[in-house]
Formats: structure tokens, sequence, C-alpha cells
């Protein structure tokens, strides 16, 4: 990403300690040098999520709104961009007995952020949303979505919880604080704590054989660099021309993947091919997942497989990225191929092991 002339002098993320957060910290020092970053967050920066040298932190909890606008006032930042936020786990992501605790983030923390903001002359404020405020109902296929498909009032909690707090940043936006929203699909990359490391489970349950579906559903999984660029973008946007101002903005790599495909290169980044394909029908498979429902109610445990988890596993999920394009200019940099590998790559790395060679692979 080529350096270019700062039209901001102070960025502050809330989030910054995490997997996008310090992706887009890092994103706006290479890019920005010059600008002074501040990140907020609950915990620190650590080694698995890093952040520029250059970063100040601040802790704070923003579902506190004294709190948070006390330090938005004292940084007066240029700019907000708002990462912060609760993405449920795997096991968590189709029930809902965490609704109060993430509705509380997701929701009240944004509009804590948003008044903490205003209150203080923030001019640009851009917010991560997500692809889930559209495709967490899951009662349809989404191939092909653009900004125009509304968010659905029958969703998960995470969907629910980030369209809400995405209505508020939209409205919020005026002449004197510009707002937009940054929708990324499903992530991979350094830091990933779900995708990649559930994927690569698998292989150690000896599950990899089995195809749920037709195993040709798209997805779009994107590279996190990527949406840490686009939010470099959207903040240069709306502080020049402006014109992604009330907006929102579906973003991913553009090259949407089959999810057996995406799961087999993974697999093979760590030597594992399946001998076999073994193909289940969707219909079975939702019946064994409410089946597993039962069993893990009744003895308290949490469902590896449901009815959510055989949704989710035939999707199909991937947008229309020409709105980005136009308006943000945005493209992706790194691609898919070279995203799976390095996402492998940096979990082999936090797993301590080493990932065999090319050419070991191809002699298997």
């Amino acid at each position: 990403m080529a350096r270019s002339s700062t039209p901001f002098q102070r960025v502050l993320i809330s989030g910054g300690s995490g997997f996008v957060g310090a992706a887009t910290a890092r994103a706006f020092a290479e890019k920005h040098p010059e600008c002074a970053i501040t990140i907020i967050d609950l915990q620190p920066p650590g080694p698995t999520h890093v952040v520029p040298d250059s970063a100040s932190f601040i802790r704070i909890d923003i579902t506190n709104a004294d709190e948070t606008s006390k330090v938005l006032q004292q940084v007066r930042p240029d700019v907000v961009v708002h990462t912060a936020g609760i993405v449920p786990s795997l096991a968590e992501r189709f029930g809902r007995r965490l609704k109060k605790h993430v509705w509380r983030v997701n929701v009240e923390g944004t509009r804590n952020m948003l008044e903490a903001a205003k209150g203080s002359g923030v001019d640009a404020f851009v917010y991560t949303s997500t692809c889930c405020v559209v495709t967490d109902d899951m009662r349809m296929p989404y191939p092909n979505i653009d900004e125009g498909w509304p968010t659905s009032p029958t969703s998960l909690i995470y969907g629910e919880s980030k369209a809400a707090a995405e209505a508020l940043v939209i409205q919020q936006s005026s002449d004197e604080m510009r707002t937009c929203a940054i929708r990324p699909s499903v992530l991979c990359g350094p830091g990933d704590y779900q995708l990649v490391p559930s994927i690569h489970a698998c292989i150690a349950k000896r599950e990899t054989p089995f195809v749920i579906g037709t195993g040709l559903n798209l997805w779009d999984v994107t590279y996190v660099t990527n949406i840490a660029d686009a939010h470099v973008l959207g903040a240069e946007n709306l502080m020049t021309s402006r014109t992604a101002a009330g907006e929102a903005f579906f973003i991913q790599n553009n090259e949407p993947i089959t999810f057996r495909d995406f799961c087999l290169a993974i697999w093979a980044h760590f030597g594992h091919f399946p001998s076999f394909e073994l193909h289940i029908p969707e219909g079975l498979a939702y019946l064994a997942g409410m089946v597993s429902e039962a069993l893990t109610w009744i003895s308290g445990g949490a469902a590896t497989l449901s009815r959510g988890s055989v949704r989710d596993a035939c999707a199909i999920r991937y947008a229309n990225g020409e709105k980005a394009r136009l308006i943000l200019g945005y493209e992706a940099r790194v691609g898919i191929e070279e995203g799976i590998r390095l996402s492998c790559e940096d979990y082999a790395r936090r797993l301590g092991i080493e990932l065999p060679s090319s050419s070991k692979q191809k002699e298997e």
C-alpha cells in the first residue's frame, strides 16, 4: 500500500489489540507513518496481534460511557475506527445465551463511542460491521449480494447486534462527523482464532473425509490485511471526497471459494489429504445436528455439530465488491491462495510445529 499525504493527524482505534484492530493499526502506520495512533481496548496489545511500536495504548471499557468520553476528550482524534466488539465463539454462535452481553458491547458500546466521538470533535468515524448483518438470516442463500440487500429482523445474535449498531453509525453521519461502515466477510490471517483453527482441528477428529451437502457452495473468505486496507481507505475518503459518508460496504477478497476447497487447502498445507470422501445429505446432517443439540443439552456441554453449523457449512455467501471498488478504490492486495498459505504458516508457528515443504506435499 503506497504512502500518501495524510489528511488526518490523530487516529483512535477501539479494539486495537484484537485481530482486525491490530491489523488496521499496522495498515495506518504503513500508509501514514506520521499519523499518531492511539489504541483503546480492555486488553493491552500482545504477541499474537502485533501493533506498531509507535502506537499508544489506553485501557478502557467502551461500555462505560463516562470513561469512553473522557478518553476521547483526552486524545482528540480526527478519525475514530471502531473495531471493538464481541464475536461469539463457534460453540455459542447459534444460541442466544450470550444475547445480553453481546448486545451490551456491540450496540451500547457503539452508541457510547459515537456520543464520545461527537463530543470530542471527531471528523470521521469508520465502523467495523460485518456481512452477517445480512447473511446471519440463514433461511436463504446469498449469491453475489450487494449493499441493496436489507438486513433481516430474523437473525443470529451476532448479526442482529451488528445490524443495530451499524444503523446507529449510519444515522449519525453528518457534515460535522462523517460515518461509514465496513462489512468484512469471514476472515483469516495472522492471529485468527476461529476459522483456520477449527478447520485444522478436523484432522485430529478424523472428520476430513465427510462432506456435508454438495461441498460446492461458494463462500467469501478475506485475508485480514485486506480488511485493514479498507478501513484506511474509508477514513481517507471521509476526510477528503466524503463520497463514502453514510454508506456501508461489503469487503472481501472478491475470489469466492467453495467451502470444501477452502478446507482442503488448509489441510494440504498441514500435509493432510483425505483418503476418501463421504457425502452426507444436508437433511440427514441437519437431523444429526438436532440430535447432537439434544444430547449436549442433557449433558450440559456445547454442541460441536448443530443445526446451525450444518446450515453454515452448506451456506452460499459471497458479495459483489463493485461499490467498494468505485467509491473507496478498494482492491484486495493479498489473494486468497496466498492468504490461506500465510494463515496456515502463522497458525503452525502458534502451534509450535513446522509445515511440510511444498515438494514433500507433492511427493505424498
